[in-house]
């Protein structure tokens, strides 16, 4: 129900959990760059985000914007990679009852 005590009508789908649908999955990344200042210290950024295996089209465009924008130059990748929905899990139903 909402504040005036009407019954609210269906929520909007999360973009991640269409993604999720579509066979994305949770994607982290562990960055090591080179400080800006300091060359020889190595300094750990991670990033997370919803991608695609196994090509990360997200991560990959986020790598090309550090490469252009920040200063610190990239010295390795660690990727780890999980699909959160398998289409074992998800299937569809015929009706819908509700109880108020």
């Amino acid at each position: 129900m909402d504040d005036k005590g009407r019954i609210a009508g269906p929520r909007s789908v999360s973009p991640e959990f269409l993604k999720q649908l579509a066979g994305w999955g949770l994607t982290t990344a562990e960055i090591l760059y080179r400080m800006p200042d300091h060359k020889h210290l190595l300094q750990s950024f991670v990033w997370q985000e919803y991608d695609l295996a196994p090509h990360f089209p997200t991560l990959r465009k986020f790598l090309v914007f550090w490469q252009e924008k920040l200063e610190g130059p990239l010295h390795s990748v660690r990727i780890g990679h999980a699909r959160l929905l398998r289409p074992a899990e998800i299937r569809a139903i015929g009706t819908e009852i509700r109880f108020h």
